[in-house]
């Protein structure tokens, strides 16, 4: 049963990592053409939220922390994310 579970947080995890990437390349990619500084902010924003989804993987399913300890280091770096999102979206 537990590899099942495990099994499925790798596929979700590589799942968040290639979509959650794909949004901040193409934020950051916007941001170059327009350089519009909320363009930028938006990227760092997911581009934290997808790193703190593979940091939470990582320390579960390779360094061999508890599951808690994956799950606190992803939902801090995912609020944290979330701020800078909700910052580039009220820039003027």
């Amino acid at each position: 049963m537990n590899t099942y579970i495990n099994l499925f947080i790798i596929v979700a995890k590589t799942a968040i990592l290639v979509l959650g990437g794909s949004i901040t390349y193409y934020a950051l990619r916007a941001y170059g053409r327009t350089g519009n500084p909320s363009l930028r902010a938006l990227g760092i924003g997911f581009g934290v939220v997808t790193f703190g989804a593979l940091i939470g993987g990582v320390s579960h399913q390779i360094i061999g922390s508890t599951l808690a300890v994956g799950i606190a280091i992803n939902s801090l770096l995912t609020a944290i994310g979330f701020g800078v999102i909700v910052y580039s979206l009220s820039m003027e």
